[in-house]
């Protein structure tokens, strides 16, 4: 079972540990299209030549994909609460030499939580981007 091959705290591993493979599907195909757009875009912006369509795709692509990555990640970290909470993973409860408090569970709660104001911001700045970035080229486009 990938949770006995890889023994180090990462939220992923955590997550694809506990959770349904539909949510974790959900996510890992939005991150995987989204990351092999966004570095084509990179790479080829390096070379000074980018096509229209990496162009497009990167400030199209989104639309889609950042819904559909929140919705596989808030997923995943809801199915894992249960497992958290029942094994206390990742917390540290007092008495400790450091006097420190630590309740993973209520962590990943505030994590869910800080979605609904973040997610936004993020999904109308890139909103933004793309009628500037592709708004001017379409305009254009339109007058030929």
């Amino acid at each position: 079972m990938l949770c006995e091959v890889l023994p180090f705290p990462m939220f992923s591993v955590v997550h694809l540990c506990v959770q349904s493979e539909d949510s974790v599907l959900l996510f890992v195909v939005a991150w995987t299209v989204t990351e092999i757009i966004r570095y084509s875009f990179y790479t080829f912006s390096l070379l000074n030549h980018l096509p229209y369509l990496i162009k497009w795709a990167r400030y199209t692509f989104f639309i889609v994909l950042y819904p559909m990555g929140v919705a596989g990640e808030l997923l995943t970290i809801y199915a894992a609460l249960p497992y958290v909470q029942k094994t206390g993973l990742y917390s540290i409860t007092l008495p400790n030499k450091y006097n420190f408090s630590f309740d993973y569970h209520t962590f990943l709660i505030l994590v869910m939580v800080s979605y609904i104001p973040l997610f936004p911001q993020l999904y109308f700045h890139m909103m933004r981007q793309r009628k500037k970035v592709l708004g001017h080229v379409e305009e254009y486009s339109k007058v030929e």
